[in-house]
């Protein structure tokens, strides 16, 4: 079932940059993530209320709370460079250098989550190194 999910999630990935890309024209990129924000959030809160998830929030740890908290900001950093980058570029080669973000994630989770980096694992970050390279160059 995570298979369906993550597909669902590239899917939805591709229609935000083209949306996005078409959007922002003449709108200042913070501006544009901005409203994309708010619109995240409100779908967000929606889905918690509708899968009645709203009263778990009184158990969620301190170290969750710290590493949620950390990870928004990292996503809101995220998705003000993206923009800015897709306002000045393409969307191809802006999602393409945006999707090298596996191979940091994979560098990271090794080192951080203890990940296991097999050798199937280290040639698909070659070939996704590669194929970024190919894509923007």
């Amino acid at each position: 079932m995570w298979f369906f999910f993550a597909l669902l999630s590239a899917v939805f990935a591709a229609l935000t940059s083209i949306l996005a890309k078409i959007g922002i024209e003449g709108v200042p990129s913070n501006l544009a993530t901005a409203i994309r924000t708010v619109v995240v959030i409100l779908m967000a809160w929606a889905m918690v209320f509708l899968t009645n998830s709203q009263t778990e929030i009184v158990n969620i740890s301190r170290k969750s709370w710290l590493f949620l908290i950390l990870s928004g900001l990292a996503t809101g950093a995220s998705w003000l460079c993206y923009y800015k980058a897709l306002q000045m570029g393409n969307a191809t080669e802006v999602s393409a250098v945006d999707k090298f973000s596996l191979v940091i994630t994979l560098v990271l989770a090794f080192f951080f989550l203890q990940d296991i980096l097999t050798f199937k694992t280290i040639i698909g970050c070659i070939l996704i190194t590669i194929g970024t390279l190919v894509m923007i160059l």
